[in-house]
């Protein structure tokens, strides 16, 4: 009889069988990691149940190890048709490289969507980010961000149109902030400051960024300032988790 698609194939695994003298949960997760090294990206893992019986062992025990690496980024739940092995994520080397250029970077095609595009006032929150007077023109630019067609990110960015105008006259559904300001004003990020939380997404961002609302994310907030100290752009973004990293570099400096 031929197996089903959740079911597993011996030949795929280390082992059939947990050791009596350590945990099954760690044991388990070693089990399933080999196995999503493996097996290609979108490949079906074995269902809970199927798990639990064949390793003697509770569903409880499966779910809560399979979760584990759904958070981690190896795995991934998609909804009505099981979990499957997650896409490789890319590690975002800095902040102060443009999505664009960094995708491309890593083999991948960039894209994005204009979610809205609108010129504001700077409430006093973005004024004081951007550095700017209270009720100053901003471009407050929404996209979402993507890798090879699949979504990566909620981009929302606020520009000082004082200093940089008729940015708002553009369409930005497949221009680089960063590649704009360079071509029409002459300047470059230097620096970015960034706090990184890791949150949950609420149920219109899960549904945009096509994640369970469970799934973790990155919230992402830097001010980017160009070599002179002066403030580029302010940004708040929510990337997924299971496919995004940031790469941080510290380095210890000379006494």
């Amino acid at each position: 009889m031929s197996r089903t698609r959740h079911e597993i194939d011996p030949s795929l695994l280390a082992t059939t069988a947990l050791a009596a003298d350590r945990p099954k949960g760690y044991q388990l997760r070693k089990i399933l990691e080999e196995l999503a090294d493996r097996l290609p990206p979108g490949a079906l893992m074995p269902s809970e149940r199927v798990l639990a019986d064949h390793f003697k062992i509770s569903r409880t025990t499966v779910r809560q190890e399979i979760e584990r690496m759904v958070t981690d980024g190896v795995l991934l739940r998609r909804h009505g048709h099981g979990t499957v092995v997650a896409e490789p994520r890319p590690a975002h080397a800095d902040l102060i490289t443009s999505f664009s250029r960094d995708m491309r970077a890593r083999g991948m095609t960039p894209g994005s969507r204009v979610l809205s595009a609108t010129v504001e006032p700077a409430t006093g929150r973005v004024a004081a980010r951007l550095e700017i007077g209270t009720g100053s023109p901003v471009l407050h630019l929404v996209r979402l961000r993507t890798a090879d067609g699949s979504p990566m990110a909620r981009e929302s960015t606020d520009v000082p149109l004082a200093r940089f105008p008729g940015l708002e006259g553009l369409h930005w559904d497949e221009r680089s902030l960063f590649d704009t300001l360079e071509e029409r004003f002459g300047v470059r990020p230097a620096t970015s400051d960034a706090h990184i939380l890791a949150v949950v997404p609420d149920p219109h961002d899960a549904e945009l960024l096509e994640i369970e609302p469970h799934q973790p994310c990155l919230l992402i907030e830097a001010v980017t300032r160009d070599g002179a100290g002066l403030v580029l752009e302010s940004e708040r973004s929510l990337y997924r988790g299971d496919r995004y990293e940031v790469l941080a570099r510290a380095r210890r400096g000379h006494h």
